[in-house]
């Protein structure tokens, strides 16, 4: 099955825990999103994760960042179920239908390159409320938050006030830090849709 179904991971830091979730969620044929794909790690999982007949949308709006992508993509044999996008998040509902299974943000900047480009908190917000009224019930959004770089307090407060203000008729929310992490070590928020 690919690098989906080797061994079981360290579930240290944000990204290894979406991961887990999106195993535990992702089947073969579903539809899926990753909101931000920069090297490709995420979109590469969730192509192994829906298979050949699933489809991923992946969002970047930096070139390098779809390029990386698609070079990976490419060299693993899995770009024919990928969407590549150049184009922000916050447009995400542009392209995307309604019936996703799941969503991973990774918010920050594109490891490996400039550390001045970041998300931004209101394009960020915009695109889960767009990612969230796409999700099927049961789905899941993953968000992968980093503070430890400029703005990236301001935007985990964003992200941790639109999670906040969803319905928990409709939604479930948790929030995941590491105890034994400085606070500036990145975490996890996990929404998921109930109807």
């Amino acid at each position: 099955m690919g690098k989906a179904g080797n061994k079981a991971e360290s579930l240290r830091g944000a990204v290894p825990l979406s991961h887990y979730f999106l195993k535990e969620r992702v089947r073969p044929g579903d539809l899926v999103l990753d909101a931000t794909c920069g090297n490709g790690l995420d979109t590469l999982l969730l192509a192994e994760l829906v298979g050949e007949g699933g489809t991923v949308w992946a969002f970047d709006v930096q070139p390098r960042a779809i390029a990386a992508t698609r070079e990976l993509l490419e060299r693993e044999g899995r770009l024919a179920q990928v969407r590549l996008i150049e184009a922000g998040h916050e447009r995400l509902a542009d392209f995307v239908p309604q019936g996703i299974t799941a969503v991973a943000f990774n918010l920050g900047y594109l490891p490996g390159g400039d550390t001045g480009l970041v998300t931004d908190p209101a394009n960020t917000v915009a695109a889960l409320g767009q990612a969230a009224e796409l999700l099927v019930p049961g789905g899941i959004v993953t968000i992968a938050l980093y503070t430890g770089h400029a703005g990236g307090p301001q935007e985990a407060a964003a992200v941790e006030g639109w999670a906040a203000s969803l319905h928990p008729g409709r939604f479930n929310v948790w929030r995941h830090r590491q105890l034994n992490r400085p606070d500036t070590a990145p975490y996890l928020v996990l929404v998921e849709r109930i109807r």
